[in-house]
């Protein structure tokens, strides 16, 4: 979203996951997330699979392990996975990670086909945000998918199709 406001001209099209352009507190869940990448890091790990033995201690469900794995980038220099983005900076980011750098939506408007996609078990984007979301994206429309926040790893293949339903749409505009 804040690419689509600062430069417009890049995208043709907009399509920002269970996100809205307002301030959101983060869940707690955040804070364990890091816990269990920091074990994670301090473990010498060479297989996802072992982390995911690790993740399990601090979340349930197997897509949102899944999705904080991505993380996982293999060592240049050895067989050992990493954390492509350090625990340290995640951590020192997050009182800030749910903070939307515009507050006033007369001072950037992105005119672009936008396509908000939220999972309806999540609270990120609440109905009441949509006067905001028109007035920063004024073509939007929103899609909801039965999920968390975490819409690309729970429901894979539904966000698949609103996302290819949306493009084919705008592409024959």
């Amino acid at each position: 979203m804040t690419v689509a406001l600062r430069s417009s001209g890049l995208l043709s099209a907009l399509i920002p996951v269970d996100n809205a352009p307002v301030d959101a507190m983060l869940r707690s869940d955040f804070g364990k997330y890091l816990e269990g990448m920091r074990e994670i890091e301090s473990a010498g790990i060479k297989r996802q699979v072992e982390a995911d033995h690790i993740l399990s201690k601090y979340e349930d469900k197997l897509a949102i392990r899944q999705f904080l794995m991505t993380n996982l980038v293999k060592s240049p220099d050895s067989n050992f996975l990493r954390l492509r983005i350090p625990v340290q900076t995640l951590a020192s980011s997050l009182g800030n990670m749910g903070d939307f750098p515009f507050k006033d939506p007369t001072e950037a408007c992105y005119k672009g086909p936008t396509l908000f996609i939220r999972g309806t078990q999540s609270r990120y984007v609440a109905d009441d945000v949509f006067p905001v979301i028109g007035q920063f994206f004024p073509k939007f429309v929103v899609h909801d998918i039965d999920c968390g926040h975490w819409v690309i790893s729970e429901r894979p293949e539904l966000f698949r199709q609103a996302v290819v339903t949306f493009l084919k749409d705008i592409g024959s505009e």
